[in-house]
């Protein structure tokens, strides 16, 4: 069959500029079978097997186009090409290769006299290398400086790209808002429509990760949203809708509609299945696991975080929390233990943290749980965000209550409530509610206790998470509750040990002697698992017995 070839590279060139990425990828492909490709029309091409999600294809085409661009003396066309080679393979896992490429983009560059903005694009390996490496001042210093090489030959794509590289830096440093600022200002190239098709997904998807890594859930709404109708604009499309649904599932979640994200989650997990990228399935595998444990599908969500396991995927702390409401809470805190050790990344340490304290407090441990909200509370105040201000002040009036300290915990947990409702972030604001409601309980004001209560089991029934309406009805009906086989009268000598008494107090109160208190004492600690009053205490809250 004769085709014709100058009017399949024009419908291939119109249909990528509508955007119209399957219709582009078949005309081009036409035209390239029959000879007629020169080297933009191969990385058109390319460009359009990326967004159909045909990853090794497009590499393949790419490096046909360097060749290509070489053979024609377009030198500083094969360096990009070379570049964007050597970065895919790099972050798909596929070091040696993609290295090598950016060695080949980099030897080719020294050939170069006079400045190109090609030097620019070859400063974000190393942004990133040094980043990895925890040398967070010189990978923004790097950055900088290729945003300024972007700027100065007004490449939109390179100055987006440093603008990224230096926000996410500066916000792992603890330089939040001004590294906020930079990833703002890279996102109005992407949404003002004056970046190309790749490096306009790669913007918008890293940007609401860096958002979300940082706790920043209202900007990564805002963005999220953004990038949702960039995606719908584009029906053929395939790359970065994984990112995008899980996203849209991260958010979702947040704000409540659990059954909603769970499908986005799905979605996703569908998506990156068919671009073969297996850490993306394992982060989608993840959140699916997440909203399972919620809802309480408790197998659905080990068998979730397994997944997320296999594909590369740390499910922690998702999967500790599910050990912890499976009653597993020392093989919860081993996990968390051994994940903190592993981890210096302050980001990821906050991640961790909250559920390193709930489970500390679960297994007796308060001092753990205290040194744990301590450095909560240090990192929210370097990386001064709503959630993770949130995050560090249900953590400290959680860690007060245990201690016996309901006064103290009621203003740390009443700004979590304020700083959750702010975010709209309603099963946060329940779970504060209910340790306002044991505070209450505890000072004597058992009107307000019940009303907190009450309006958290509402919140927790509403969203559907069950094993909190559970947990809610032991508290608010003695008769259904678990007292892990501790008599009336040693429930009521831990109610005691709750308020402070000694065994003298105790002893008077019950009208009973001091040896017999002592007694009491020790069953209560055998029966619970712990070996000192403080850890006796924090188990009766963590698990409603007072």
């Amino acid at each position: 069959m004769n085709v014709d070839v100058e009017k399949e590279l024009a419908r291939g060139r119109d249909a990528v500029e509508r955007r119209a990425w399957r219709e582009a990828y078949d005309a081009l492909t036409t035209a390239d079978a029959a000879g007629g490709s020169n080297a933009h029309d191969l990385e058109l091409l390319a460009t359009a097997a990326y967004m159909l999600g045909l990853d090794d294809e497009y590499i393949a085409t790419l490096q046909r186009a360097h060749h290509a661009h070489l053979e024609g003396g377009q030198a500083l066309r094969a360096i990009r090409c070379a570049f964007w080679v050597g970065m895919t393979l790099f972050l798909r896992g596929d070091v040696g290769p993609g290295s090598g490429w950016l060695s080949r983009a980099q030897r080719l560059l020294e050939q170069e006299e006079g400045d190109v903005v090609e030097r620019g694009y070859l400063l974000m390996p190393l942004v990133f290398q040094h980043g990895a490496r925890g040398e967070l001042d010189r990978a923004v210093e790097l950055a900088r400086e290729a945003a300024a090489i972007a700027e100065r030959f007004g490449d939109a794509d390179g100055l987006a790209l440093a603008l990224h590289g230096s926000g996410s830096m500066l916000v792992r440093a603890g330089r939040v808002e001004e590294g906020l600022a930079l990833l703002d200002e890279a996102m109005l190239g992407a949404t003002e429509g004056r970046l190309s098709p790749i490096p306009t997904g790669i913007v918008y998807c890293g940007v609401i990760l860096v958002c979300q890594e940082a706790f920043e859930p209202r900007r990564a709404r805002e963005w999220t949203n953004a990038l949702a109708r960039w995606v719908a604009e584009q029906p053929d499309l395939v790359a970065f809708t994984g990112r995008c649904l899980v996203h849209r599932a991260e958010i979702m979640q947040l704000g409540g509609s659990w059954e909603d994200a769970l499908e986005e989650a799905r979605r996703a997990s569908e998506r990156f299945a068919l671009q073969v990228n297996p850490l993306g399935a394992g982060i989608a595998f993840y959140r699916q696991g997440e909203i399972l444990r919620l809802l309480g599908r408790f197998d659905a969500a080990e068998e979730a975080y397994a997944q997320a396991g296999r594909a590369g995927w740390d499910p922690q702390p998702g999967l500790a929390q599910l050990r912890l409401a499976q009653g597993q809470v020392d093989v919860a805190l081993a996990a968390l233990r051994r994940a903190l050790t592993e981890s210096a990344d302050p980001l990821r340490r906050a991640a961790l943290l909250p559920a390193q304290v709930d489970v500390a407090l679960a297994a007796g441990e308060l001092e753990e749980a205290r040194a744990a909200s301590s450095e909560l509370d240090g990192l929210a105040a370097v990386h001064a965000t709503a959630m993770l201000g949130a995050l560090a002040a249900h953590a400290r009036g959680a860690v007060a209550l245990a201690g016996g300290e309901p006064a103290g915990a009621l203003g740390a947990l009443r700004d979590a409530v304020t700083a959750w409702g702010e975010l709209d972030a309603p099963y946060e604001v329940a779970r504060a509610r209910v340790l306002i409601g044991q505070a209450c309980g505890l000072l004597g004001d058992a009107d307000s206790a019940l009303r907190e209560l009450e309006s958290a089991r509402e919140a927790f029934a509403g969203l559907g998470a069950l094993p909190d309406v559970a947990r809610l009805g032991a508290l608010l009906d003695p008769r259904a509750r678990d007292t892990h086989g501790l008599t009336s009268r040693e429930l009521e000598v831990l109610r005691l040990l709750v308020d402070g008494r000694s065994n003298r107090d105790i002893a008077t109160a019950l009208v009973i002697s001091e040896h017999t208190v002592a007694r009491h004492v020790q069953n209560i600690f055998a029966k619970l698992g712990v070996s000192s009053r403080a850890a006796a205490v924090a188990f009766a809250f963590q698990r409603g017995l007072v």
